[in-house]
This record gives C-alpha cells, structure tokens and sequence, in this order.
C-alpha cells in the first residue's frame, strides 16, 4: 500500500476510528508497503485485526516485548503485512493515546494494559447489590489515569422500582464521582439506553466492572443483538460466571465502538496518582486552603479538610478513601522507583520519631 491509496483505502477503517492523525502516524509504514489494522481480539500469540481488507488474523511474534506494558492489546493500531503474506504478521504498533492500566494479581511489580486507545472509560456497577463505593473510586481513579472520560452506569434500575430509593443511590454515587456522568439504565426494559447510546457513540468505549454488574447484557443491548454470552446471576449474591473471557472490540450500530472486558475482581492502581486526585477532588480542593503546603489532614493545626469532616461538609469515608488510595499508588510507585522508595522511608522515619516523642511524652505526664 503505497501513500496515495493510504487514504482511501483506510476509509474502511474509519467506522473503527481510524482519522487523519493515525494516517499521519501510519505514513512511514504505508512507504514499506504494510497495512494499517486495529486489534480486535487477542488470542494466545495470534490475534485478529481490522484491516481495509477486512477482519484477518495476525502472528505477534515481532510484537512480543519483555516490557508487558507493550504488549498488544485491544484496541491498538498496528503495521500489518499487505494481503498474501503467508502468515502475515503483526510488525509494529502505533504510539498510543490513552491505556487503561491496573496492576497485576502477581507480587511482581508489573502493569496490566486491558485496553487501548480509549475515549470513554463506562463503568457499570449492579443496582441490585449494596453500592461499593469504594471500589468505584478505584475504576474511576484508573479510568481518569487512562486520559479517557469515566461514565458510570448504574445497571439493572428495574430492580429498584421505588423512585426515592433510586434517587439516593444516584445522589451516593455523583457524589463519589465528581465530574463523572452517571446513567442510570435497564437492559430489561430499554430505560436510559438511548442516553448511554448517546454518550458512547463517538470514539471508542471500553466497558468494565465486576462479574454480575451487567456488561454482557448491557453490551447486548447497545449492539442490538446477542453477541456477548449472558449467564443467570444468583439472587442471594448478586454472583455468577465469567461470561466474558477476552476484551473483544465491537463495531456499535449508532457509530464508535465498544470493548467488552471480562469481570475484574481485582482493580489494583498502577501509578495512579493523578487520577485520585481528579477523584477526589473535593479533597484537593479543600488543601489549598490548608495552613501547611504539606499537610496530611491527620491532627495539623489550620487543616482545612479536617474543617471540612468537622462541618459535615465532607463526609469521613471519602477522607479515609482518599489516604487509602493514595497509600496503595505510593506502594506500586516505590516498587519501581528507587526515589519514592527512599522519601517513603524517610517520611516513615519521620512519623515514627514524631509517635515516639508524643509516646515519651505520654510517659512523663503520667510519672
């Protein structure tokens, strides 16, 4: 494929998201004759990609690096060998612009890419279980982190059919999620789908949460038919099987497209800082007006925060949320950052001495 029939050509590709800035990146492999193509599954060292010749299966081998951060992922854009290959190859991915990245499971200190070239991070949390708040500030920390726009979707609303009651589930999750949009919506019976169709069909959407949130119906429903295996959820729990075993990229009827990801149990941050922060923002917000640049809103003098919990204008489990996360992204960051790992020690020093004077102190006065 030469640079003249680059564009029209790729015009296949754009119901995909191919654009003028991917042609752009592209150009220098279009010169070697390669193909561009965007990953739509990966399966064990092959994978299967879009292609202006339409959906192929490629080898990765010459894609296989030690750092698992560069992996190939769905949702990548990639240099193809042209039709007649035999096999035909994966050569080279493009730079990304967003990826959406947790930790892994393992001891090791390594990041996990579910998905690539994101716009739109939807996470779907089940209405018919008790809210974990918690566990949305983590997919919402990660999704921020990623360079996408988070989306909460509140699912299976026929299940809460008391309108006051929906109302304050709303109100508990906008409140977790400040600058999110949150839909609320039923598979069921149709409820705020044509918002959600809305919101996710420009760019590209990966969708994610625990097993039984909902995704596979919830993909169902956006992509009008049964693509996605569904399985019965079990009342008591709100529990059931994987239905989804890979992240696989689908076109969406009203344009964008959409990544279906398997239930995640864990969601551990992975250099996370900035997302929490956009997550918490309130919280940041309330520091600037703190007394020290450097407080921890513990027991300093002046902490604008700990104002904040004492009004009931901030409610404590959002605090203790925050130090939590923050915490858990300075222990993956120390992991391999040899600098964070010496100012961690110093800072644990510091706190100790501070524990043992106010301990001695403690001692002198009960003498």
């Amino acid at each position: 494929m030469n640079l003249s029939s680059l564009s029209a050509s790729s015009h296949a590709l754009a119901p995909y998201g191919w654009d003028e800035e991917w042609a752009d990146a592209f150009a220098p492999y279009a010169a070697q004759g390669l193909v561009p193509g965007r990953v739509v599954r990966v399966d064990r060292g092959l994978c299967d990609l879009a292609t202006p010749d339409g959906v192929i299966r490629a080898d990765t081998e010459y894609v296989v690096p030690r750092d698992p951060m560069k992996v190939v992922c769905t949702g990548d854009w990639a240099a193809v060998d042209p039709e007649g290959a035999r096999p035909r190859y994966v050569r080279t991915l493009l730079p990304r612009r967003t990826a959406f990245v947790r930790s892994t499971s393992s001891k090791r200190s390594e990041g996990q890419i579910l998905a690539a070239n994101v716009d739109h991070a939807v996470v779907a949390v089940s209405l018919a279980v008790e809210l974990d708040l918690a566990r949305i500030e983590r997919f919402l920390a990660l999704a921020w982190e990623s360079g996408a726009q988070p989306v909460v979707v509140l699912t299976k609303a026929d299940l809460v059919p008391d309108a006051v009651t929906r109302a304050y589930l709303v109100q508990d999750v906008e409140t977790t999620a400040p600058g999110v949009p949150v839909v609320t919506v039923s598979a069921q019976d149709g409820e705020g789908l044509d918002v959600l169709a809305a919101v996710v069909s420009g760019g590209t959407s990966v969708l994610l949460g625990q097993s039984g949130a909902g995704k596979s119906t919830l993909a169902n429903a956006l992509l009008g038919e049964d693509v996605m295996d569904v399985q019965a959820i079990r009342d008591v729990d709100g529990k059931g099987r994987h239905t989804t075993t890979t992240r696989n990229l689908l076109l969406l009827p009203g344009g964008g497209v959409l990544i279906d990801t398997p239930g995640l149990r864990g969601v551990g941050l992975w250099d996370a800082g900035t997302g929490v922060g956009q997550v918490f923002s309130e919280i940041q917000d309330l520091a600037e007006n703190c007394r020290f640049h450097d407080c921890a809103h513990e027991s300093e003098p002046g902490c604008a925060v700990l104002d904040a919990i004492e009004a009931g204008e901030l409610p404590q489990r959002r605090l203790d949320s925050y130090r939590k996360l923050l915490r858990e992204n300075q222990y993956i960051v120390a992991k391999t950052d040899a600098r964070v790992r010496a100012e961690l020690r110093k800072d644990w020093k510091r706190k100790g001495a501070i524990g043992k004077a106010a301990m001695e102190a403690k001692r002198g006065r009960m003498r």
